[in-house]
């Protein structure tokens, strides 16, 4: 396989310094964090990818490898065909971004005015029981070189499966005959989860207008081909603006977790004993109550067999002026007692580079990412960033997480 080589940046390295709010003399599951780059454009002569997201999953040989989603931005909300890269090395290098047949534009049917349905916000996940992997994003509609913001039309999630022999699938809808779904229906950018019987746990945000989208959680059977809905939850609701978009989700210590972005300057948090019924929303917060300022933006769990941890933008005093706060990227971990976050835990993730507060407009925004436990002794967070007053430019860029302890959680 053609791949390309590609070098940390010097002095990226930094030693995580937290310990853990309910024992001073434990010592810290995170032991140290690299940054690495893995495709350069902060000088605009390259391509900007965008939602670089991926998955473990045996290679050929049987070893593990990882597979990664990926897109160019060329502006708001506007993307490139959807690409695929491989790494054999944990993340170290990749081969060549190479496009994904039916994940690019298709004409919209019945119409002559130029308008395209493409597809974003997609996120890999291989499925042990069929040998497959789901990619799952959302319809999206372009015409010419923008984002069609008059003319979007309804919605709705679409996938592509990758058999064993590295072959994608056609593009296909995942049903939901839910009027409550009528404007849309998302697990856009969304980690998902399996269950032992191969159904996939996720969530979904969905409504039938554009503004105050509920989230309920979702089980679906898959047979290796097929996506389809099995049952839909009871729904959370938060009416402001667009409600409550992008859930992801996580398992920990028999629990089912989900993470919010929100237009209130919230991001929020719930759990599940099953998936389905959800307990009533909360703000994230430190230990004190006092709630984090993100302006919507994701979150992403971070998970290891002994604590479970949260990947999140949020305000701060060197990020005044950047849009929507979107750097640095923070992690810290979750007290599942509380449900809130451990303040002396959390630690940068990726730095902000430049000036937040004089110059934000020259700092690139780290807001679309993606988080994978590569071995038991790592785990990955993959961002593209982005510049958008500064004609798109932007790195892709990996933090390197090492554990002081070996994380047994599976791979897939």
């Amino acid at each position: 396989m053609h791949r390309r080589q590609f070098i940390s940046a010097a002095g990226s390295a930094f030693l995580a310094s937290s310990v853990l709010a309910q024992d001073h003399d434990r010592q810290p599951l995170i032991t140290s964090i690299t940054k690495e780059t893995l495709w350069r454009n902060r000088d605009g002569k390259k391509e900007t990818w965008m939602h670089p997201r991926a998955c473990m999953m045996p290679g050929p040989d049987g070893k593990p490898v990882l597979l990664m989603n990926l897109q160019v931005i060329g502006g708001s909300d506007y993307f490139g065909p959807v690409h695929w890269s491989m790494s054999q090395d944990l993340g170290r290098s990749w081969s060549d971004p190479a496009p994904i047949a039916s994940l690019g534009r298709d004409p919209v049917v019945g119409r002559d005015d130029g308008l395209t349905a493409a597809v974003c916000d997609v996120t890999p996940q291989y499925h042990p029981l069929t040998n497959t992997v789901i990619a799952l994003g959302h319809v999206v509609f372009y015409k010419g070189d923008y984002f069609a913001r008059k003319e979007q039309l309804p919605r709705y999630p679409v996938y592509v499966t990758r058999s064993s022999d590295g072959t994608w699938s056609d593009r296909k809808q995942l049903m939901w005959d839910d009027p409550r779904g009528a404007f849309i229906y998302s697990n856009n950018c969304g980690q998902r989860t399996l269950l032992a019987d191969g159904t996939v746990q996720m969530a979904f945000t969905f409504g039938p207008q554009a503004e105050n989208r509920m989230v309920a959680g979702v089980h679906a059977t898959y047979d290796g081909e097929h996506l389809q809905i099995r049952e839909v939850g009871p729904a959370l609701h938060n009416p402001v603006r667009r409600g409550l978009l992008e859930p992801s989700i996580a398992k920990f210590e028999g629990t089912f977790w989900m993470t919010i972005r929100a237009e209130d300057d919230r991001g929020y948090m719930s759990a599940s004993a099953d998936g389905l019924k959800w307990d009533e929303k909360r703000a994230w917060a430190w230990e004190d109550g006092t709630p984090l300022s993100m302006s919507t933006t994701q979150q992403h769990w971070l998970t290891h067999s002994d604590g479970l941890f949260l990947v999140y933008n949020r305000k701060d005093v060197s990020n005044a002026n950047v849009i929507r706060w979107r750097s640095p990227l923070w992690v810290a971990q979750v007290d599942v007692q509380r449900r809130c976050l451990i303040r002396s835990t959390e630690q940068v993730l990726l730095p902000l580079v430049g000036e937040g507060v004089a110059a934000p407009n020259e700092v690139a925004l780290m807001g679309n990412f993606d988080v994978t436990n590569v071995s038991p002794d790592e785990s990955i967070v993959t961002v593209g960033e982005w510049m958008p007053r500064s004609e798109c430019r932007g790195d892709v860029l990996l933090a390197r997480i090492r554990w002081s302890k070996p994380n047994r959680l599976p791979l897939w």
